[in-house]
């Protein structure tokens, strides 16, 4: 009866261990096949620019639709005004585009009043910013850029204006002698979409566009009726534009599912191989 006793659990043992072996690879499979998902996951920060063949320089052409759009958290930004910590949009949605000769961003965001006919000393408009450093190879101070690394400022507002703006730091902004930015926009269901549309190409003191390297990019919004203007204002954080070629040699998924592939097999063998040692001290 001890021999038989001792054979049974020997083998309720390798039953055991043979269901550990087969839990654990499943266990690295299933890590494996979420790989894909990190890899093919969006960098943080990171705005994706489309190539579209259209022009998209009105806020509800067809080809935004196409077009992936990043949500940028706002928050206030530093100021001396009062209530400048007031603000009441909190988010914004950046899409960007080029075709042969122009870039083009959509700024869109939720807003249930659209402040544009607006008279009288405590009224304001609606309005938004889009944020572009001169030197595509550093990032700036976030407000309004700084003395050695200025900013490019594209600005519309309510009432259909629209300035393009040289900034290097809070307080300096000046606009150009003439502008080369197109601003169109259109409130729908709730919400403000404009469209900014600039050739690719820059100056000493316009921002290239036309570059194969990746080029940051802030947004700030104002909502009239909430009595924003000036700095009192929702502000992003800086994002990037991925103009850059991108990561070079083999794409990241196809490492990733290798390097998983390996691991697998990797745990596999050591688990089967200590099964196996563990049957041979048992035996």
């Amino acid at each position: 009866m001890s021999d038989r006793h001792n054979a049974n659990s020997r083998a309720d043992d390798w039953t055991r261990s043979e269901l550990a072996v087969a839990a654990v690879v499943v266990l690295a499979v299933g890590a494996a096949a979420t790989l894909p998902s990190i890899s093919s996951a969006r960098p943080a920060n990171e705005v994706p620019v489309e190539s579209v063949g259209a022009n998209a320089s009105h806020p509800t052409a067809a080809a935004w639709s196409d077009i992936p759009a990043v949500t940028m958290a706002l928050s206030s930004a530093p100021s001396g005004l009062p209530e400048a910590s007031n603000v009441s949009v909190r988010s914004a949605r950046l899409q960007a585009a080029t075709n042969d000769t122009h870039a083009f961003f959509r700024v869109s965001w939720s807003d249930a009043t659209a402040d544009r006919n607006v008279t009288g000393p405590t009224a304001f408009f609606d309005a938004v910013a889009v944020q572009v450093p001169t030197n595509e190879s550093a990032r700036p101070p976030i407000a309004m850029g700084g003395t050695n690394n200025p900013v490019n400022v594209w600005y519309w507002s309510g009432d259909g204006a629209s300035e393009e703006l040289l900034a290097g730091g809070a307080g300096t902004t000046t606009p150009f002698d003439s502008r080369t930015v197109d601003a169109r926009a259109a409130h729908e269901n709730g919400s403000w979409h404009v469209a900014f549309t600039r050739e690719l190409g820059g100056d000493a003191n316009r921002t290239d566009l036309a570059v194969e390297q990746d080029v940051d990019v802030a947004v700030a919004v104002w909502n009239g009726s909430y009595e924003e203007r000036a700095g009192r204002k929702a502000v992003s954080d800086w994002h990037y534009l991925a103009l850059g070629p991108g990561p070079t040699g083999p794409p990241y998924q196809t490492i990733l599912w290798a390097v998983a592939g390996l691991a697998v097999l990797f745990v596999a063998v050591v688990t089967i191989e200590g099964v196996r040692r563990t049957r041979g001290e048992s035996a």
